[in-house]
């Protein structure tokens, strides 16, 4: 079969023949009908971002993933061969260490994908593989952080900075939570005008000294990754307000002033990935109509093109919230 993978110790991409796999005890095999392109995978082939847990050189990129059940293993009871799936990008191994597919195992992109029968969702025929494929992150990832870390409640003031691949989700999300404003900041005119048509009430450059007039707020979510956004969210903050961090600058976080920092009673929380309940409610949200992701896929490629679908990626041409490989 064909596959999208990456040398490790090279940082070398290239789409290749590989053998195709096949399931074993407690996996299935899914046939895969679409996959998204993170910008985490932009950062694992520029060296940002490295496995933890990969055992050799070599892996498959993809953790966004989506397809039919083509192969069951022995054991498995909970799944059928043709059922329609998104696979949940990683998975708890013990107290301390999360494995994620596409960075310390094979992902999806690639024609087959093999892993364990408890890490697939099962999907309605009603949503199109190419929206259920970014859900185990693009969207999940903004739901764990503003359910499980934030703790975002019905009325609170929130800013997100960075409305791309994830932050534009995370501006729907909390709209469906009722969150009494929402205010998306991002340098890109289109990205602002998106995130007003996705349900933030203002949208500010960051440079826009309107900004200022909305300090007080509840939490802030950085998506961006880029220290000047931490150090303005932190001046938004009210009192008890959180920062969550999602978007990896991978350089020390700071707090401008200990003194303010202490007397609000600020607090910084890191978020990273999602879990299994997270993917099923996101689910169930598109079920119930309540979470539309048709305006998130903003091209489909097949899957030998995908170092052009990194490039557009990285160099963000056509302000892209998701591209989709089709194998």
């Amino acid at each position: 079969m064909r596959a999208g993978r990456i040398t490790v110790s090279t940082r070398v991409f290239e789409v290749v023949d590989v053998p195709t796999p096949d399931a074993g005890a407690g996996q299935v095999r899914i046939k895969v009908a679409a996959a998204g392109v993170c910008l985490s995978d932009v950062h694992f082939l520029g060296g940002i971002l490295s496995p933890g847990h990969l055992v050799g050189d070599h892996v498959t990129l993809g953790h966004e993933v989506a397809g039919v059940i083509d192969q069951i293993g022995p054991g498995v009871t909970t799944t059928a061969v043709g059922d329609r799936v998104v696979v949940i990008a990683g998975e708890r191994n013990g107290a301390q260490q999360i494995t994620t597919m596409g960075f310390d195992y094979d992902g999806g992109w690639a024609e087959y994908v093999v892993t364990k029968a408890e890490l697939v969702a099962p999907i309605p025929d009603s949503l199109p593989f190419e929206q259920a494929a970014i859900i185990p992150d693009a969207v999940s990832t903004p739901w764990a952080a503003i359910s499980s870390t934030g703790k975002i409640q019905a009325g609170e003031s929130v800013a997100v900075f960075g409305v791309g691949g994830l932050g534009i989700h995370a501006v729907q999300l909390l709209k469906i939570v009722g969150c009494s404003k929402i205010i998306a900041i991002d340098p890109r005119e289109d990205a602002r005008a998106n995130a007003l048509a996705r349900g933030a009430d203002f949208a500010f450059a960051p440079d826009d000294p309107e900004i200022k007039q909305h300090r007080g707020l509840n939490a802030a979510f950085d998506f961006a990754g880029v220290a000047s956004v931490r150090k303005q969210a932190l001046s938004l903050l009210g009192e008890q307000g959180r920062l969550v961090i999602i978007g990896i600058a991978n350089e020390p976080i700071v707090i401008p002033n200990d003194m303010a920092f202490t007397y609000m009673r600020t607090q910084i929380m890191g978020h990273y990935g999602s879990e299994a309940q997270h993917v099923r409610e996101l689910i169930e949200f598109t079920r119930d109509g309540r979470l539309d992701l048709s305006h998130s896929v903003t091209q489909v490629l097949p899957l030998e093109q995908a170092g052009h679908a990194l490039d557009t990626l990285a160099n963000k041409i056509g302000n892209p919230i998701r591209i989709v490989l089709r194998p």
